[in-house]
């Protein structure tokens, strides 16, 4: 099972900025899908963005126009910058490896990194 790292993560004040990113111990070209996850404290993980091998992305209503989700195949890497950050974007990150993106919904595996915590201080 190819292992995934997040890194990038940190405390930074409400409109600031952080880039995520997702490494991976093997090829992600294997993956039809790479996505990001969030969860923050008393609340379920949910979708946060994903793209697939072609470039096709996604994202949840409350980060669109905020969140870039991007891919390095030659680096085996997914990113995720964020901008204009909110208090309410304060979570546990975790990168996913899925199986795809159809007809506008994520399928993940159960492939998850350890996550990496971003706070958003207003």
């Amino acid at each position: 099972q190819v292992q995934l790292v997040e890194s990038g993560g940190g405390l930074v004040q409400a409109g600031g900025s952080l880039r995520l990113s997702c490494a991976a111990s093997g090829s992600i070209i294997s993956f039809n899908a790479m996505g990001w996850y969030r969860q923050a404290p008393g609340k379920q993980r949910e979708l946060v963005a994903a793209i697939t091998r072609s470039g096709y992305t996604k994202y949840a209503d409350s980060v669109q126009g905020r969140f870039t989700i991007s891919r390095d195949n030659a680096k085996n890497t997914v990113y995720l910058q964020m901008n204009s950050l909110k208090p309410e974007d304060t979570a546990v990150y975790f990168c996913n490896a899925g199986v795809g993106i159809f007809s506008g919904t994520y399928y993940p595996r159960d492939n998850y990194g350890q996550g990496t915590q971003v706070t958003v201080s207003s």
